[in-house]
Parts: structure tokens; sequence; C-alpha cells
């Protein structure tokens, strides 16, 4: 039911994506969808928690052992593979995401959840590049965490409007690279100057 969910909320939008029509597209009946998620913010809770659950995984797997920099590169590198790999699960995740500010707080509720845990990792990465000395000690590790975190919705909402720019949607997440680089510098080990 998953993969019917997600391409009814790709093809038709949430309005048009009912219980009755996951059921039917998933080829079971009629009734089953409503009677296991009880009604549509159900479904898209579950929508949600599936993909936010493979892309944890993702970047668990891309952010193994590394902090700091490094840590937000490999994710940029994850996020670009991944929306190329899944692109109708990325699509319907964000397309809830977005549309979340007018639907019921249940879906609001786990929307923030998974947004308050990528915040938390990506503070968490830049401070412990701080604490291994390799960047700079004055970084505001929360702002510079909701910049990447604004940019990269930034990108996937520029790809929701038009998804035929690839290149120019690669481009958006090579120069998202370059931008991080720059707010979060390399510090010399043995100088301790940033460069």
């Amino acid at each position: 039911m998953f993969e019917a969910a997600v391409k009814l909320i790709v093809e038709q939008g949430t309005a048009k994506t009912t219980l009755k029509a996951v059921g039917e597209s998933a080829g079971y009946s009629r009734g089953l969808a409503g009677s296991r998620f009880n009604s549509k913010i159900g479904l898209f809770c579950f929508v949600i928690k599936r993909v936010a659950e493979y892309w944890l995984d993702e970047i668990k797997k891309a952010t193994r052992d590394k902090s700091g920099y490094a840590a937000i590169h490999a994710t940029i590198d994850a996020h670009y593979r991944f929306s190329k790999k899944t692109p109708d699960s990325v699509r319907a995740f964000y397309i809830l995401w977005f549309e979340s500010m007018g639907m019921d707080s249940e879906l609001r509720d786990v929307i923030s959840a998974i947004h308050r845990r990528r915040l938390s990792d990506v503070t968490a990465w830049i401070e412990q590049g701080i604490e291994v000395g390799e960047i700079s000690a004055d970084i505001e590790s929360s702002a510079v965490a909701q910049y990447f975190l604004s940019s990269m919705f930034g990108i996937v909402y520029r790809w929701l409007i038009d998804p035929g720019q690839e290149r120019e949607i690669e481009n958006l997440h090579q120069n998202l690279k370059k931008t991080m680089r720059f707010l979060l510098p390399l510090r010399d080990a043995k100088s301790g100057v940033e460069s």
C-alpha cells in the first residue's frame, strides 16, 4: 500500500488521494486501507514515517565515522543519490511536508518530530567537528544547522516545482557543499588558524 499511496500522492496530489483509491490501486479491497490507517491523515503519517526511516538509514550509512563538514558533505551527496534512486518516494514525502501546514495536527506533529531529529543530528555533527578541532569554535552550530536544513528544503522545493531540471538540481547540491565549506572553515591543525 505504501507504493500505491506514493504513486497517487505524486500523480494526483493529496486532495485526490483517498483510502479507497489506495486500497484498490494496491490490489486490495476498498476498505482495507481504511481499516489499516483509520483516516487519510493516518495514511499520510505512515508514508512520511516510512520515507523518513529509509532516509535515516541512508544518512547513517553516509555519515558513519564522520563529523563536522565531512558529515554534512556526505549528507548532501546522499540526499542527491536518494532523490535520484527513489524520486517518487521523495516527492511524496516533501509534498506531504510542504502541505502539512494546512493539514491535521497529527501530521504536523510527525513532521515536526522528524525536523527536530534532523536539526539535532546536523547540530551534533557541527559540534563534533568543533570538539575535534576541525572547525572554528566560534561557529554557532544551531544557526548553521538551521541554514543547512533550510537550504536543503529550498533545493527540494525547486525540484518539486520543476522536476525536469536535473542538472540544475545537481548544481544546487554542489553549491550547497561549497557554501557549507565557507560556513564551516577548516582549521590548520598546527596553528589553529582557520583556512
